[in-house]
């Protein structure tokens, strides 16, 4: 008879199963939302084909326009002097939808399966990004097509950040969160890279394949998601997650600050939780106050709100300026402009590290925010520039639409009700998503005043971004105080 095995190597084989088991999903969910990202890029990157200076080009020899035509070479309807506010409108249009669909749809995506939600928006997304790009190839040049295209590829990438969210927040405790969570994060600066560099392979001739591409690229890891993703370690036997191991101790002292430094004394959201826990039944979703009642929702989603429009302002606008301003060719300023997302990664896990060292998310954000704020005016086209204000603008972003997101739909008031982390994940990047389509907007609408205009701008949404964690920074601070107090006694 075979001897049992010593309970030291079941629990070798249990946590090696567990570890390879998080780490798949760990790489599922990057590369899930770096399609996200990668599909959102080539607008940017192709904004400066759409629109060029035809006197610096040579007319082919089987053009149809006008000899006296000094836009031929331009795609219409952006050929006009106003070029700028509609290709700011197309922008919005997108991210106006994302806005407002990010508010309901972290509502659907807690109450339907997270695979066939999330496969679901992957496909429609590669699709509605395709679509952009066939209008080249289908010769059309209504405005109206481009902004319905962006309207709808916008909502249904809603689908994306509140599950993959959900997910990785499903298989991993609040241990070194936010490091792991730092570099997860980078999917969003992977996914802009591979997206510009995608882009810029066909930006000078047949520019709907920098759609096309990323496109039919995002459908199939759709199907991807579909056969591969685990929403529970529970439905592959692994041992779930320890999203408060202080539990009990917390609710022993819960006006600690040591244990919360977002607690408020007058917080009554463990109501919304423990109702839902009676009797053994499963935990009900939480409703969309219940979770804007979680101490700390409100400030670091209208933190992010600024965060998220500086970020963005980059994101479709960078490109852009590096080709008027540098007189650069469109592969080039793609190509240059990936160094400020290559800032981002690094700014990501940057920002995890340190929080998880000091315990201090919105200390560290409020100190990156800080420093981003005069180095939005001198990052210019200067490549190491682009890289240290990649890092201190998308710092911040990253760490509050992933480790903060995750503490707070975990927060020990909810009573271990995991159920609301899709919907405060969905509040949190809502809000910031209010702010993406804000920044490329106004940036459409001021640069024609010049570029400077712009940068005083985001200057301005910095700080306002750090007047928001003010108080949260306060508690944090308390926080440590009371620990080397205590460690000292």
């Amino acid at each position: 008879m075979r001897s049992s095995l010593a309970p030291g190597v079941w629990f070798l084989r249990a946590f090696s199963r567990d570890s390879w088991f998080r780490g798949f999903i760990l790489l599922l969910t990057f590369l899930i939302y770096a399609c996200y990202h990668m599909s959102r890029k080539p607008i940017s990157i192709v904004k400066s084909r759409l629109h060029q200076n035809c006197s610096e080009l040579v007319r082919p020899d089987n053009d149809t326009h006008d000899l006296n035509d000094t836009t031929w070479c331009s795609w219409s309807p952006f050929d006009k002097d106003d070029y700028k506010e509609l290709l700011g409108a197309v922008d919005n249009a997108f991210l106006v939808a994302y806005a407002i669909g990010m508010f309901i749809s972290g509502i659907f995506g807690e109450r339907l399966p997270l695979r066939y939600y999330l496969s679901a928006g992957m496909v429609l997304s590669g699709l509605f990004t395709s679509l952009f790009g066939l209008g080249y190839f289908w010769n059309i040049h209504m405005l109206w097509y481009f902004v319905l295209i962006q309207i709808c590829n916008g909502l249904v990438q809603t689908t994306g950040w509140p599950s993959v969210v959900t997910c990785v927040g499903n298989w991993f405790g609040k241990g070194k969160r936010g490091f792991i969570m730092g570099i997860w994060n980078s999917h969003t600066s992977v996914g802009n890279i591979l997206g510009s560099l995608i882009a810029g392979v066909w930006v000078n001739q047949q520019w709907g394949l920098s759609f096309i591409v990323p496109g039919i690229i995002t459908a199939v890891m759709g199907i991807v998601t579909f056969l591969f993703l685990i929403e529970y370690p529970e439905d592959v036997d692994c041992t779930p997650p320890q999203h408060h191991s202080d539990l009990e101790k917390e609710r022993d002292n819960p006006e600690d600050p040591v244990n919360d430094p977002y607690s408020r004394r007058d917080s009554n959201v463990d109501i919304v939780a423990s109702s839902s826990k009676e009797q053994g039944s499963e935990p009900a979703a939480i409703s969309f106050l219940g979770a804007l009642k979680i101490p700390g929702v409100i400030e670091f989603s209208l933190c992010l709100l600024f965060a998220k429009l500086v970020s963005y302002t980059f994101l479709y606008w960078l490109p852009l300026y590096i080709f008027n301003v540098a007189h650069f060719s469109a592969k080039e300023a793609g190509d240059l402009s990936t160094l400020f997302d290559v800032g981002g990664i690094i700014g990501g896990i940057m920002a995890g590290l340190i929080s998880d060292y000091t315990n201090g998310r919105a200390t560290t954000c409020c100190i990156m925010l800080i420093l981003a704020a005069p180095m939005n005016t001198t990052s210019a086209v200067f490549p190491v520039m682009l890289i240290i204000c990649g890092v201190l603008v998308n710092g911040p972003y990253a760490l509050i639409t992933t480790a903060v997101s995750a503490d707070l739909g975990t927060h020990e008031s909810l009573k271990g009700n995991a159920k609301a982390l899709s919907t405060v994940t969905a509040i949190i990047d809502g809000t910031g998503s209010i702010g993406a389509a804000l920044g490329p907007l106004l940036a459409g609408l001021i640069s024609p005043t010049g570029w400077n205009n712009v940068f005083y701008m985001l200057i301005s949404a910095d700080i306002l971004a750090c007047l928001l964690l003010c108080r949260l920074v306060y508690k944090e601070i308390l926080a440590w105080k009371m620990s080397r107090s205590r460690s000292s006694g």
